[in-house]
């Protein structure tokens, strides 16, 4: 535990009740083979993330989400499933994942498992049959369609990681669909059978005492079973939030390959399983560059769809501004005003925005911190990616030392996911960092050793205090946690509002900017200051003084 002094702490955590703990949740990801290695063979595993999991707790986050480590050949790190129900020997045994959720629940942690359900693995035994023939009982649980007349796809569908979306498959004379890998069939969720078959895997794990899960590419289960080619987009709303820039998938307009409104009664089914739990809750992941909040919105309103769903409103290269945080906040409110969001400004597949966003500020570390805590305050639910409490920037690897085949196919121009995926830091006077006694499988680069744990705990002013300050405050004020949200005009590169619950009325103002910024307050509004986050800035004469990179927190009568 930190020994900096007059840090306003989180209360004792105990059993949680509260149906609702989801809703403003801090949700801490684990990539397992880069957080910690028990056993010196470079990868970490399920012991490893046992032996780390005080750390989680101590930082305030109230969830742990674990990616991927079912038994996979690994040609996408564990997005290409071979087998739902048990641990890919890399990462231990069924009995270690029982241990994990016994001692986060011990430290009051949730646990939340990746489910990778749109697809699976060519080794999955159901793709093995399935591929055998065009009778067998499970011929239709993958997306079969015949080849033009010329032998061509059966579309312009395209594959996220480059070429065709369709694998021509020898044994069947078919092609079959893969929006990811070619490795990686996607289900066809048209039939009833592999739903029926994906909910028994959803409850096996929450028998095994998962308390909700992070749902891969949501809004790619259904395609339409017409097979139209997918219309050219527009140039000028060309994104590259969801693939890079350099990759034709953000040619066109994806409205036939996913998106489909099928999804919602699937989710509906898949939401009545898990209200059968007392607390049980997800989130899904919505890839799409042109309608994710609406997606978003789509999914989580009302009580029949997902608890909440990230986007990649702040997960594409665009920098985050006071502009774009009302905007996309604003713009949900109205698209999805009883649904909820999870923010994100980093994960396992995006450059780490202390790369992304951080670099070239006057303060990078200051940039950093202001930037979490605005995140903090927003309405919604937060999910932090193992690392940035630390303030991890993007790796520089060498072309040979790279994993990711997305990276390996479009290097130089895009250098793939292996960048925010190297080992986790703990102590910079161990190997490694103190991830593995053996050599990582990816690098742990010279300059993330002196962003190890060790170097930043109990030191004032330190970016993983800040996480911790702030996560502590967070958890105090309901209104953070659960409260509506109210923009004021503000200039400049400040953003402020207003968060508000039956019982607390909270002014949050921030400056996201080097310079510093002023907030003038509508004459109605006269905020007494609230001591404990660490930010800088003043009250003075109905307006905020907000230094570079700094905040504010005031109560409100």
């Amino acid at each position: 535990m930190s020994a900096v002094a007059n840090i306003e702490r989180q209360p004792e955590k105990a059993a949680q009740p509260d149906k609702d703990w989801w809703r403003g949740a801090v949700i801490y990801q684990i990539y397992p083979r880069s957080f910690q290695d028990s056993n010196g063979d470079g990868i970490g595993d399920l012991r490893g993330i046992l032996t780390r999991l005080t750390h989680i707790a101590e930082l305030g986050a109230n969830a742990i989400w674990i990616s991927p480590f079912f038994k996979s050949p690994m040609l996408d790190y564990g997005y290409d499933v071979s087998d739902y129900r048990d641990v890919d020997p890399m990462f231990g045994t069924l009995e270690d994942f029982d241990a994990v959720v016994t001692e986060a629940h011990r430290l009051g942690l949730k646990v939340m498992i990746d489910l990778v359900l749109s697809h699976t693995s060519i080794e999955h035994p159901w793709f093995a049959e399935s591929r055998r023939s065009h009778q067998n009982p499970k011929s239709d649980w993958y997306v079969w369609a015949d080849p033009k007349p010329d032998g061509t796809a059966p579309n312009n569908w395209l594959s996220i990681f480059g070429g065709s979306a369709w694998q021509w498959d020898t044994r069947r004379e078919q092609y079959y669909l893969h929006n990811f890998l070619a490795e990686q069939p996607d289900l066809n969720f048209h039939n009833p059978e592999v739903q029926d078959a994906l909910l028994d895997v959803t409850r096996f794990w929450l028998e095994r005492g998962v308390d909700g899960f992070r749902l891969d590419t949501i809004n790619f289960y259904f395609h339409s079973q017409g097979l139209e080619d997918n219309p050219p987009l527009d140039p000028a709303l060309r994104d590259n939030s969801i693939a890079p820039s350099v990759n034709p998938y953000n040619y066109q307009d994806h409205i036939y390959d996913k998106n489909r409104p099928e999804n919602l009664a699937f989710l509906g089914r898949f939401r009545a399983l898990l209200d059968e739990y007392p607390a049980a809750a997800a989130v899904g992941e919505v890839g799409d560059a042109q309608r994710g909040l609406q997606i978003v919105a789509d999914y989580t309103s009302g009580d029949d769809g997902i608890h909440m769903c990230y986007a990649f409103d702040f997960l594409s290269p665009q920098k985050i501004s006071a502009k774009r945080v009302r905007a996309v906040l604003e713009q949900f409110g109205e698209t999805a005003a009883d649904g909820w969001s999870c923010w994100a400004f980093s994960n396992h597949d995006v450059m780490r925005h202390a790369s992304r966003w951080a670099e070239g500020e006057a303060d990078c570390n200051a940039y950093l911190k202001i930037v979490f805590a605005t995140m903090a305050a927003l309405r919604g639910s937060v999910c932090l990616y193992q690392g940035e409490e630390v303030g991890l920037t993007e790796a520089e690897l060498a072309f040979e030392d790279l994993r990711d085949p997305y990276g390996i196919r479009f290097w130089p121009e895009f250098k793939g996911r292996d960048g925010c995926r190297t080992p986790m830091v703990w102590d910079s006077g161990e190997p490694n960092a103190g991830f593995s006694a053996g050599k990582p499988w990816l690098p742990v680069p010279a300059d993330h050793i002196t962003h190890a744990v060790n170097t930043q705990e109990g030191v004032e002013g330190s970016v993983l205090e800040h996480y911790r300050r702030i996560l502590a405050f967070r958890a105090n004020h309901p209104s953070l946690l659960k409260g509506s949200i109210e923009f004021l005009a503000t200039t400049g590169d400040a953003v402020a509002f207003i968060r508000r619950t039956e019982t607390e009325k909270l002014l949050c103002a921030f400056n996201l900017g080097s310079m510093p910024a002023e907030v003038a307050l509508p004459g109605a509004i006269s905020p007494v200051a609230i001591p404990g986050h660490g930010l800088a800035g003043q009250h003075v004469n109905g307006k905020l003084l907000l230094d570079a990179y700094g905040g504010w927190f005031g109560r409100l009568a």
